[in-house]
């Protein structure tokens, strides 16, 4: 095993070109992989997150004996721009977050502020009682307190474990 094994492709490339007249492709190229390192974000958790807004709503999901409760990040919202519906056994959380003004005198040289549509479904583990739910809104979090149904909350069965 050479050195330039563990070296990543880009970097053997980028290596290999020094010093030497690059091809418009590989210029092309060096120049699309630049874009997306700095435009897309940097997702290593597992999360998934269709664009830079889907951040915006990271979400917690807990589960009590009588309930379910969600809370989701939504920084810079107002509740008005937010809509929650129950859809299929899942809540979808969406909304819009708009940009507020308009500077024509600033010349920015990085924003990395996301503005846009966004929606967020969470798969509901059990069913709730529809008619029961609360959603409240304060200071960028949103909470929404969801109650099982009676069925749900019976919805339990003891799992006997033997030794092997």
């Amino acid at each position: 095993m050479e050195l330039n094994d563990l070296v990543p492709f880009r970097h053997r490339r980028q290596q290999a070109v020094r010093g030497t007249a690059q091809s418009p492709f590989d210029r092309l190229h060096e120049e699309m992989d630049r874009l997306f390192d700095d435009f897309l974000p940097q997702v290593s958790n597992g999360n998934e997150f269709d664009s830079r807004l889907g951040a915006l709503a990271s979400i917690d999901l807990s589960e009590s004996d009588d309930a379910l409760e969600i809370k989701a990040d939504l920084p810079g919202m107002q509740e008005a721009d937010i809509d929650l519906t129950l859809r299929d056994g899942a809540l979808v959380i969406s909304g819009e977050r708009k940009h507020e003004s308009e500077e024509k005198k600033k010349n920015y040289y990085r924003s990395e502020r996301a503005y846009g549509a966004f929606t967020r479904n969470v798969p509901l583990p059990c069913e709730v009682d529809e008619d029961k739910i609360d959603a409240q809104f304060k200071k960028g979090v949103l909470t929404v307190h969801m109650p099982k149904t009676p069925a749900a909350k019976n919805n339990r069965r003891k799992i006997e474990i033997r030794a092997a």
